[in-house]
């Protein structure tokens, strides 16, 4: 079975075009400046169209986060135990992302974490790295 990949829409193509160079992305209004949460076409404030992307700094806080014991499906059982973390980055946006060598940095609520990437089947994935 092959693992499950992300299918960009046109709200996150930008979003995964700069995973595949290595450069994690955030959309904010240029209208009135709120950041964003997730991807969308339109403000979340203000309903503007006019988003724009910008280059994210990668660090953030853990906000929660799930060690997987049992693999959710069979092309995740060579994987497990893994840490999955909710991570409120730096300029206010929140991403969910594996958390890489989780036993030999334990992540806990609160972390400091960088983003860094995680190729996959061609796909270039963010991951956390818990900060030393």
């Amino acid at each position: 079975m092959n693992r499950p990949l992300p299918r960009p829409t046109a709200e996150t193509k930008p979003f995964w075009e700069g995973c595949a160079s290595g450069v994690l992305r955030f959309q904010s209004c240029a209208l009135c400046g709120t950041v964003q949460r997730i991807p969308r076409s339109l403000c979340a404030a203000c309903q503007s169209d006019a988003l724009a992307w910008h280059q994210s700094s990668g660090l953030g806080r853990v906000l929660s986060h799930t060690t997987v014991h049992r693999a959710p499906t069979p092309a995740f059982r060579g994987e497990v135990p893994y840490v999955i973390a909710l991570i409120d980055m730096d300029e206010g946006f929140r991403l969910m992302a594996n958390v890489a060598d989780a036993t030999a940095a334990p992540v806990g609520i609160g972390s400091r974490v960088q983003i860094g990437f995680r190729e996959i089947d061609g796909v270039a994935l963010p991951q956390a790295k818990v900060c030393p």
